[in-house]
């Protein structure tokens, strides 16, 4: 990978950060992206291309982070009630 001021980048990670489903879902339409995720270990909200990994680099090590991802062609209401199922079926996770 490319090092840049300091901090290690993938030209092929294109994700892009937002504060909702509903600034997640703009960002997609925007950038032409087909996901949108919430990452739970940061409770930031974003756009990715299927299966680009979310997380943070500590070190230069690359840790993975806790992301619900989901297609960009639900309504951030659609996002959000999924989310929530999800989280009730899943209370560990």
């Amino acid at each position: 990978m490319p090092q840049q001021a300091g901090i290690l980048s993938d030209p092929a990670i294109t994700a892009v950060m937002a504060g909702s489903w509903f600034e997640a879902l703009a960002l997609a339409r925007e950038k032409n992206l087909p996901q949108v995720y919430h990452d739970c270990d940061t409770d930031i909200f974003g756009a990715c291309h299927k299966d680009e990994p979310q997380g943070s680099f500590r070190n230069g090590i690359f840790s993975e982070h806790r992301c619900i991802c989901m297609p960009a062609t639900h309504s951030p209401e659609e996002l959000a009630e999924k989310e929530r199922k999800f989280r009730i079926e899943n209370p560990d996770w």
